[in-house]
């Protein structure tokens, strides 16, 4: 044999094993539960040092500085990427807006809060178009400040600057926000078919938007809002009227919120159409590596502002698209406007007979004038009868309209950003709030361990606490960091009246912890948590162990005044895996929603597995249900779940009536435990079985038990941003 023939038939390496998404185990087989959402930035992927600590860095940022970095960058046109005007504000405003817009109130992902526009999908959806130039304009200011300063608020507030630049105004600026460092690609952006598919793919009626699949706001995948040539690309500027208000709604904008928002981001900037969609190269996440992370290629570009490509619109606005003015509603309202083609073979809407001093400079050459133009949802400003109410009050009052949009501004940037105890800088707004979730501080200085006496004579039993303290935690989003059990809002509307929170069991509960907390001088907060712990140290001590469940006062109590009830309807619970408890029955497979709620509690796999576990042996399901309660030593807190699932004597076999399983012994068929499909993954699935296993064995009693309670105080602090760092 010739020795240098050996492996000289190709490539060492294996050929897109790590680009290629089509050959992950998923694609083979697809009914496997993909953990990856629960590790997708875990510290293997943060660059950071361990010490590092955000927080205490930007507290020391110039934050002065900062703006006023970011000020001179508006004017200082880089050749690369010339700016419209010679002023950046219309770019950078479109990034932050961009950065914020992909939020949505139903799970709380998305948004600006983790600088996630950096990487895919978001980097690479076609509404980003050229956004990748924006953040490469931003670099010097970031490079010159480190880390003290975030991508995260870098993206943000550069369009607040560039706002204030341009003469609005603005409410305020919260630095505060922490970068992600990669992509995240296991949430749920959309199950379309492609990249700006048909809505009809998200809705079950095209005239009916409230039918779109749930979460998502967006008319397409790959869009931040609507089409804004029209619904699937045809013009009907009453119908998208309506998925503009949809789209909105569900990101928390009222109808007064939405059409400033519309109002004042088109008042600014103007749109690009150089040449057809289809001769523009790829997005960043296609692109070639010589390209250097820039996507969107455009042959035709020369330099000049109406030869580049990004929407396929070609126009701007107002007739002074770098000022804060009434000139879009005064355009909008003066001229009757027609259906015309862009040069990209785009649809948007041109003024009829418009006079020569409405006209509009061209980006590049002032002395060419060009049409205003309108797209269809700033047509639904003038045909939806509320939303033309509201824009004809905008129109005869103009610091009317500045302020409401000044403030919508603010909570388009900030409402992922969570409660205010997040907010760092001399620009915070003192006022508080509705939508900020705001809670008072709580009392600290009580006798904790008196209090936990007079609990645990409370009658109550452990099972009632635990469960109690669980729903009222359980409503935490890391997403967006709203929810928790902070401000004890389980006791106010809706959440007490909510189905997953077993209403008359919460009610009894409330009722004994209440006159407790008042007379110890702590918050209801504070006791329903604590009640919780006392529960688990019952349960701890019962099962042989001795451990203490980590308790730090100081929550407060919400009232019914500081709490958005509408908002918080959204965060129902449909399901509760950690409980066993399904409210109906979904297309989706309840260990997935399982899986998404440990995201949004921000758990790891094996704290999943261990809450799991320990809730299922600790009798705390939803309505008393047996199911998954694999022991008989039921209310103490041992590793009876784990050894169950992995004991090879019993077999599973479905019950067709309720879809409901039944654990039978192999030799004798006798009936032991009944099970639900979230129960039986913890042993199907290979990573869930590992983990399951480990706490089977011998030896990891009491790793158990401390894993329990790490997990379990984890969830009860989520939302104490106080004790965070």
């Amino acid at each position: 044999m010739d020795g240098n023939n050996v492996m000289n038939t190709g490539c060492p390496v294996m050929h897109g094993g790590n680009t290629d998404i089509g050959r992950s185990p998923t694609r083979w087989w697809p009914k496997t539960l993909n953990l990856s959402i629960l590790h997708q930035h875990d510290a293997r992927s943060n660059p950071m040092d361990e010490d590092f600590d955000f927080r205490e860095a930007v507290k020391g940022l110039d934050f002065q500085g900062v703006w006023d970095d970011v000020e001179k960058m508006l004017t200082d046109s880089q050749s690369w990427w010339p700016a419209d005007w010679g002023h950046y504000g219309g770019l950078f405003i479109r990034l932050s807006w961009h950065a914020a817009g992909s939020y949505r109130l139903g799970d709380g992902r998305g948004g600006a809060g983790t600088g996630n526009i950096r990487f895919e999908p978001l980097n690479s959806w076609p509404d980003n178009a050229s956004l990748d130039k924006a953040r490469r304009i931003l670099w010097p200011v970031k490079k010159k400040y480190g880390n003290a300063l975030s991508w995260a608020d870098l993206l943000v507030v550069a369009g607040t600057v560039a706002y204030s630049n341009m003469g609005l105004k603005v409410y305020g600026f919260a630095f505060g926000r922490k970068d992600i460092w990669g992509p995240e690609m296991d949430i749920n952006w959309g199950n379309d078919s492609q990249i700006l598919a048909p809505t009809d793919e998200r809705v079950e009626d095209i005239n009916n938007p409230s039918s779109m699949d749930n979460p998502f706001g967006a008319s397409h995948m790959g869009l931040i809002y609507v089409n804004p040539e029209g619904v699937n690309g045809e013009h009907n500027p009453q119908l998208t009227a309506e998925y503009v208000r949809m789209t909105f709604g569900r990101m928390a904008m009222n109808d007064e919120e939405t059409a400033a928002l519309t109002v004042g981001g088109h008042t600014v900037g103007k749109c690009h159409g150089g040449l057809r969609a289809e001769d523009v190269g790829p997005a960043p996440a296609d692109s070639d590596v010589v390209n250097g992370g820039f996507g969107w290629s455009d042959p035709g570009y020369d330099g000049n502002a109406n030869t580049i490509h990004t929407s396929g619109l070609e126009g701007a606005w107002t007739s002074n698209p770098t000022q804060w003015d009434n000139g879009y509603l005064k355009l909008l309202f003066k001229y009757e406007w027609k259906s015309v083609k862009s040069r990209a073979g785009a649809n948007q809407w041109e003024p009829i007979d418009i006079a020569p001093e409405d006209m509009v400079p061209d980006a590049t050459d002032p002395s060419i004038k060009h049409n205003p133009i309108m797209t269809d949802a700033d047509m639904a400003m003038k045909v939806d009868p509320i939303y033309r109410e509201i824009c004809e009050r905008f129109h005869k009052d103009f610091d009317y309209l500045s302020d409401t949009f000044a403030k919508a501004w603010f909570k388009l940037t900030h409402r992922d950003l969570g409660p205010k105890a997040n907010y760092i800088g001399p620009f915070v707004p003192q006022e508080d709030l509705v939508w900020q979730d705001p809670v008072p501080a709580g009392a600290t200085g009580y006798d904790v361990e008196a209090l936990k006496a007079k609990i645990a004579d409370s009658g109550l039993s452990g099972p009632e606490m635990i469960a109690t303290a669980w729903d009222s935690a359980r409503t935490y989003r890391g997403s967006d960091m709203r929810g928790g059990a902070n401000g004890a809002r389980i006791s106010l509307d809706p959440q007490k009246d909510w189905q997953g929170n077993e209403p008359a069991r919460l009610a009894k509960v409330l009722d004994t912890l209440a006159p407790l907390a008042e007379a110890a001088g702590a918050s209801l907060a504070d006791t329903i948590v604590l009640a919780g712990n006392v529960g688990i140290e019952q349960a701890i001590k019962a099962a042989g162990h001795d451990t203490q469940v980590p308790f730090t006062p100081g929550r407060g109590d919400a009232s019914q005044e500081m709490t958005d009830a509408a908002s918080f309807e959204v965060m129902e619970p449909l399901a509760d895996g950690f409980r066993n408890w399904l409210k109906a029955d979904y297309d989706i497979p309840p260990e997935e929603m399982l899986l998404d709620r440990a995201q949004l509690l921000g758990l790891t796999g094996i704290e999943m597995t261990g809450l799991v576990g320990g809730l299922r042996v600790l009798g705390v399901n939803h309505g008393g249900s047996k199911h998954g309660v694999f022991t008989d030593r039921e209310g103490q807190l041992t590793t009876d779940f784990f050894q169950t699932i992995a004991d090879m004597n019993f077999k599973w076999v479905p019950v067709e009536e309720d879809g409901t399983y039944q654990m039978q012994e192999r030799d004798s068929g006798a009936v032991r435990y009944t099970a639900t499909r979230t129960d039986l993954v913890f042993g199907s699935n290979s990573m869930l079985r590992a983990y399951s296993e480990l706490y089977a064995q011998d030896d990891n009693e009491a790793k158990f038990v401390r894993d329990f309670v790490a997990a379990w105080t984890k969830v009860m602090e989520a939302d104490r941003f106080d004790l965070q760092s």
